[in-house]
């Protein structure tokens, strides 16, 4: 089988709601790193044969084949296709699994995978409003006769988790506010710089709060009524876009890239939907015996933070260590631009391990439906 390399991995700063990055068109957005990564990579674009973009909301701005629209935004060659597609969180994770497993097969040899999404100008849930606005299922029947007519949402999985692993308010707080101070420590030395491309005069994600305390964190309401839950240990309603370029050994040569990354094991799996956050879970165990390694070979995870019961119930069960495990804070801190955030922790997974010459490295995130991606590279 052949191998597939990251030779490029670039993202916008994570902006948020109502900030600088809002007013962006999706297909701008996605312009702007497709682009960038071309510019960085010195690769002849001609030759890029897709391009594969996560998104989410597949609606109004971010409708009709956004991958297509944002490469010719981009003013690239009209000969390379674009692909979109959806599996939830973890839709530009997938796009990563599908442009290794097209150079992988040999049957492609350049893809671009990459994600975006403006959930300042595309409201999340937008593209189920029309069901519940005509007051029709979003599931159907089968689904209600398997699982009846129970409340299915990441906010409920969350609290079930919370509930499941025993963890208090404080605790969620607690692993929060080490989020935030994560990633303002890696904020203030840049080590963002190098993966961030600026976009609309933002330099820096836009959503980390260095001076948030748990006294401020417990004086939020509860998500709901008798919950654990508050805004604070949430991820944060994002804007945001990024994108890597997947190579073979022989475009890696034809094109004199310089690989940054070769990807090891690509793994997903399905979990409890009505959980729905618990699959990266089983779906890491997986991937680790697939590769024949263990938690500890692992010297950098990204594991999108959600809701703070994800990764901490992915650490308590695997036995990971927590300092190796989002060491620059994750999307409580920095935002989840949905589609584009698989996108955006495999550029923060990818720049680490060279920052920190670490060797393995791993991604994983929860996603609609009960699923997760698993990611395992090497730094080359």
């Amino acid at each position: 089988m052949a191998e597939a390399f990251i030779v490029g991995a670039v993202r916008t700063p994570v902006g948020t709601k109502k900030g600088a990055l809002a007013g962006v068109h999706p297909a701008d957005l996605g312009a702007h790193v497709l682009k960038e990564l071309v510019d960085r990579t010195g690769v002849d674009p001609a030759a890029v044969e897709d391009v594969v973009m996560g998104c989410v909301s597949q609606v109004g701005p971010q409708a009709l084949d956004l991958a297509r629209t944002a490469w010719l935004s981009a003013g690239l060659p009209e000969t390379t296709a674009g692909v979109t597609i959806d599996r939830q969180c973890g839709s530009s994770q997938q796009a990563v699994h599908f442009a290794a497993q097209g150079v992988m097969s040999g049957t492609q040899d350049l893809v671009v995978a990459s994600g975006v999404e403006n959930m300042g100008m595309v409201p999340m849930g937008s593209n189920v409003k029309f069901a519940l606005d005509a007051g029709l299922s979003v599931y159907g029947e089968g689904w209600a006769k398997r699982y009846g007519d129970q409340e299915i949402s990441q906010f409920r999985g969350a609290q079930l988790m919370a509930e499941k692993w025993g963890y208090s308010r404080e605790d969620l707080e607690r692993y929060a506010l080490e989020s935030h101070r994560r990633a303002a420590a890696a904020r203030q030395a840049g080590y963002f710089a190098e993966q961030i491309a600026p976009l609309a005069g933002v330099t820096q994600d836009e959503g980390v709060r260095p001076d948030t305390t748990l006294e401020k964190m417990a004086g939020l309401d509860p998500l709901r009524e008798g919950w654990v839950l508050t805004a604070a240990v949430a991820s944060q309603i994002s804007v945001g876009a990024g994108a890597l370029l997947i190579a073979s050994e022989r475009a890696v040569e034809r094109h004199n890239l310089t690989p940054l990354a070769r990807i090891v094991q690509l793994a997903l799996v399905g979990d409890d939907p009505v959980y729905m956050l618990t699959a990266p879970i089983p779906a890491t165990r997986i991937a680790l015996e697939k590769a024949g390694l263990g938690i500890d070979d692992i010297d950098v995870t990204e594991i999108n933070e959600a809701f703070a019961p994800v990764p901490m119930a992915w650490l308590d069960e695997l036995g990971a260590d927590p300092a190796k495990t989002n060491p620059n804070g994750g999307a409580i801190a920095l935002g989840h631009p949905l589609g584009a955030t698989g996108a955006v922790l495999m550029t923060k997974l990818v720049h680490e391990l060279r920052r920190t010459g670490g060797r393995y490295g791993l991604q994983t995130m929860c996603e609609g439906g009960g699923q997760a991606n698993v990611t395992i590279i090497e730094r080359v």
